[in-house]
């Protein structure tokens, strides 16, 4: 494990890679590690990084047993990530218009949340602890 990945990254498939790229940097304030992209830019696959963690980003594709989520309504997982202010957070999400599933608050396992949807309907709940610095 040296070479500086965390032992698990998520892999999030989309019906458009290059939008979900985008949209991660723009509403949730990723970073972009690493992208194949096709001559014409489509992103075949990216690693991106918020703080300590990575997430790797691909389209849908049945050759390889992959499919994007086909509404977004329902989540079969949800990536849980820490911020610093999560107020902050909030409002860039909803300025590069990330769908809302629950405002912040406080929640009984001691984190002021909330969830959002992305563009390819993935679901991410942003988190501080209680009693840290923003809340």
């Amino acid at each position: 494990m040296s070479d500086g990945w965390p032992q698990i990254t998520p892999y999030l498939y989309y019906p458009d890679a290059t939008e979900a790229v985008r949209f991660l940097i723009e509403a949730f304030g990723f970073e972009e590690l690493s992208a194949f992209r096709d001559e014409e830019g489509t992103v075949w696959t990216a690693t991106l990084r918020f703080g300590e963690g990575r997430v790797m980003v691909g389209p849908g594709l049945d050759g390889f047993g992959t499919a994007a989520i086909p509404e977004g309504s329902l989540a079969t997982c949800r990536m849980f990530v820490q911020v610093e202010d999560v107020d902050v957070h909030y409002a860039r999400a909803v300025a590069a218009g990330a769908t809302i599933v629950s405002e912040p608050a406080s929640h009984p396992g001691g984190h002021r949340q909330y969830i959002a949807s992305d563009c390819g309907s993935q679901q991410w709940i942003f988190a501080q602890p209680e009693g840290s610095e923003g809340s």
